[in-house]
Parts: C-alpha cells; sequence; structure tokens
C-alpha cells in the first residue's frame, strides 16, 4: 500500500468514528467537539482527493465557523443542563437505522453498477466533457467554469444563489429585529 492509501484509512477510520461520537455521546458540548472532529476529517478526505478548495471551505466555514456557532448556541442557552444527560435518546432510533441502512446499499450500489461508476471499468461518462481543458490546479478550473466564456458558465446559478443567500439574511434580521 502506498502513502496516499493509509492515509486514507487512517482519516477515514478517525471520521467514521467522530461521526460515531456525535451520534452517541451523552454530552452535547462533547458531541459537538466530535463534530468538529468530523469536519476537520472530511477535509482530510477531500485534501487527499486533490480538491485543495473544497478543503479549505471546509476547514473555514464548517469547522470553523458552524461548529463555533453551535457551540456558543448551546453554552449560551443551555446553561443548566450541560453537565447532565443533555442528549436523549430517541425513540424511534430503529427506524433511523433501518433508513440508514437503505441509504448506505443505495450508495454502494450506486457506486458500483452506476454507469458513472468506474468500479466496473466503465468510461465513467458525463465527466470531464466540457470543452475547457484541465488546468493543474482545481481552483483555477473552479474560476474558469464560473466565468470563463468560452467554457460553460455558472455565473447565472451562482449569481442566483447569491441573491437567494441575500433574501435569507434579509428575512433573518427581520425575523429577529425588536419592535
Amino acid at each position: 500500500m502506498d502513502l496516499v492509501t493509509v492515509l486514507f484509512w487512517i482519516i477515514a477510520i478517525i471520521l467514521v468514528g467522530s461521526a460515531l461520537l456525535v451520534v452517541s455521546m451523552r454530552n452535547i458540548v462533547h458531541s459537538a467537539l466530535a463534530l468538529v472532529m468530523l469536519f476537520a476529517m472530511a477535509a482530510g478526505i477531500y485534501l487527499l482527493l486533490n480538491a485543495e478548495f473544497i478543503a479549505i471551505v471546509q476547514i473555514l466555514i464548517y469547522a470553523g465557523a458552524v461548529a463555533i456557532l453551535v457551540l456558543f448556541a448551546l453554552m449560551l442557552t443551555r446553561t443548566d443542563s450541560l453537565s447532565t444527560n443533555s442528549n436523549p435518546n430517541n425513540k424511534q432510533w430503529w427506524l433511523a437505522a433501518i433508513i440508514s441502512t437503505l441509504v448506505g446499499a443505495a450508495i454502494i450500489f450506486a457506486a458500483t453498477f452506476s454507469q458513472y461508476s468506474t468500479a466496473h471499468g466503465g468510461s465513467g461518462a458525463g465527466y470531464g466533457s466540457s470543452a475547457c481543458h484541465l488546468p493543474p490546479n482545481n481552483v483555477v478550473y473552479i474560476g474558469q467554469l464560473l466565468y470563463s466564456p468560452t467554457c460553460y458558465s455558472y455565473v447565472l446559478p451562482f449569481e442566483i444563489a447569491s441573491l437567494v443567500l441575500l433574501v435569507a439574511i434579509v428575512g433573518a434580521i427581520v425575523i429577529g429585529r425588536e419592535e
């Protein structure tokens, strides 16, 4: 096995372990800290896939902002019950286990038998079919996909997403404003 495979297995084991800790820990603050570890390991997987931009965004936005926001919200709102059982078990855990098993089986089926899968020697049709050549850096490729006039441009969906986020921010301010 080469170094990348060993790193993948180490990161994957830590990722799955921290995901299990997120849903199984009784203290919700410890669960949120395990969520930070999960986000960091997901960024490690992205680095192994040569997706540096996604890995940096994963660290900055999810591990840096979302998880810290969750921790601050927990610490500011639940001061009396943090030391006790703050993450109770759900009564329908068996339904969640069945649905999770079905989703996992669907992912494994799609990854092994899909026409886009490379597991059975498929060509992976549908990927890399743009008119642009692939630059050595994926950040440059993302920029070309967003703004290049020769390749397919994602400028319109990008601008629509920014408008939707702007409307969500204005709506949150209106809802949260005290009269």
